[in-house]
């Protein structure tokens, strides 16, 4: 299995020997060794991941890098956070998606709460198995714990990623841009119960009630 390791906070370094990971189109900055890179239609997942993508609107181009040797990623000067997985799953927005273990599994899943979130649609891409996975924050991301006492509420703007047992619902809010008057139209939130960690950045993308 790749090592995954990172080199300061925006440079994610993976050592292979004879390994795959899937990445981000576009992200390599720098290899030694002997590598071969193939473009992967679907974001990893055929000709059925390429037509639900295409019918959602949810964009993820990923290709295989394999070899031996040491390969780097980076976009865009955007922090990087390491995950790592267990037999368990990962939400995470493609936009947000940079690198996984190939053997990890990718998909794309109905989450029915991404309607407040320009571009992102009502779906969100899934990363299951045992391995590493690394994905991107504007700015420090932060994860932030979940219990049955205690939910947590997000701006989806701020939003990057879930894992564990955590049930979404999509609401009505009211965010603090709003609140001063200077948001335009409504603002949602979405609202995390159960069990688990939800990662947060602290650059908000544009939501249909605006900067919010």
């Amino acid at each position: 299995m790749a090592t995954f390791r990172l080199q300061g906070s925006k440079v994610l370094a993976v050592d292979m020997t004879g390994d795959a990971v899937k990445a981000k189109n576009g992200s390599m900055v720098a290899y030694d060794g002997q590598m071969a890179f193939k473009k992967m239609s679907g974001g990893g997942e055929g000709l059925r991941g390429m037509v639900t993508r295409r019918l959602t609107g949810e964009q993820m181009e990923l290709m295989e890098v394999k070899g031996q040797g040491t390969c780097w990623f980076a976009d865009r000067a955007s922090e990087i956070n390491l995950v790592s997985l267990n037999g368990d799953k990962l939400w995470v927005e493609a936009s947000n998606l940079l690198c996984t273990d190939a053997g990890l599994r990718t998909g794309t899943t109905f989450t029915g709460l991404r309607g407040g979130a320009t571009g992102n649609g009502l779906f969100t891409t899934t990363i299951e198995g045992s391995g590493q996975a690394a994905i991107m924050s504007d700015g420090p991301a932060v994860v932030l714990r979940v219990t049955p006492q205690y939910p947590l509420a997000v701006d989806p703007g701020a939003y990057i990623a879930h894992q564990g047992n955590l049930q979404q619902h999509f609401q009505s809010g009211v965010t603090f841009r709003t609140f001063m008057g200077e948001g335009g139209g409504e603002a949602f939130q979405i609202r995390f119960e159960g069990d688990g960690l939800v990662y947060v950045q602290p650059s908000e993308r544009n939501t249909v009630g605006g900067e919010v």
